[in-house]
């Protein structure tokens, strides 16, 4: 019997409007997705498909991103009481979180003050400390021209400052992180308040981090892109050791946004830890 189709829904939570995208499967565990700064709950949809059969899987569009509402604070700790307001939304009592890069972030925040609830943690590329050159990369890119005359110029573009992304990944995630100007142009869908420069990119005392990791209590899966600029070799050992029951697996050939450059790999490397291999 054929597994139902996703659906796009909708929640009020914490006064803001959030989008999600729910892929049913009936009598199965929960699985809650969070995508990375400047992504959105549709860069999940070939993960999610595969994860599926074994899952009911959602994929939440956070503050300032895809279709959900933007906000004055994108900092940690508020996006962190979005994914606790989203989960009693839905009634979720026990699933399994999984986040990259910022989505990663937020959910081990999440893990280490909500323990209770996640029954597995998959965290992607991303920890306490951004190496340098990751992180100026990122910013160069929000900076970076975001007006285009047509989707297939921003695809274009996709491409150009990723040449490393799956060419098919690229098109479907920068297609549905478009919406169309007035004028009849093109820019993404994100809060332009992280591009222009007015909002800048929050991230949470590195040292206060470390001690939170200490207070997850749910098996911990990290995964790390090989040629990631993003989380270093020794801050992922690091990860490893601090988290109670955390293992550390490496994608290779993949940087930082593992799933849109080896999706194949990413599932790969996380289908048997989610099913409790």
């Amino acid at each position: 019997m054929p597994l139902p189709p996703p659906i796009d829904q909708y929640a009020l939570l914490r006064g803001l409007r959030f989008h999600y995208r729910e892929w049913p499967s009936p009598g199965k565990p929960a699985l809650v997705l969070l995508h990375g700064f400047t992504g959105h709950a549709r860069s999940w949809d070939t993960f999610a498909a595969a994860m599926q059969p074994g899952w009911h899987v959602y994929a939440l569009d956070q503050r300032g991103h895809g279709e959900s509402a933007w906000s004055d604070d994108s900092s940690a700790d508020a996006m962190v009481e979005d994914v606790r307001a989203f989960v009693r939304c839905l009634g979720l009592e026990r699933f399994a979180l999984l986040g990259l890069s910022m989505g990663g972030r937020n959910a081990y925040l999440y893990a280490a003050r909500y323990p209770g609830g996640v029954e597995r943690l998959v965290i992607v590329d991303i920890g306490p400390e951004i190496h340098g050159a990751g992180a100026a990369r990122i910013q160069a890119g929000v900076r970076a021209p975001d007006v285009f005359a047509t989707p297939e110029e921003a695809i274009e573009r996709a491409l150009q400052a990723n040449p490393n992304a799956d060419p098919a990944e690229a098109r479907h995630r920068t297609l549905h992180n478009l919406l169309r100007l007035e004028d009849g142009t093109w820019t993404f869908r994100y809060d332009r308040a992280y591009r222009d420069g007015s909002r800048p990119i929050s991230r949470p005392d590195p040292e206060a981090s470390w001690r939170e990791l200490a207070n997850i209590q749910a098996p911990t899966l990290l995964v790390r892109g090989e040629r990631s600029d993003v989380l270093a070799p020794g801050v992922a050992e690091r990860m490893a050791a601090v988290i109670p029951d955390c293992r550390l697996v490496t994608v290779p050939g993949a940087g930082h946004s593992i799933p849109l450059e080896r999706p194949l790999g990413f599932i790969a490397a996380v289908a048997p830890f989610l099913a409790g291999a």
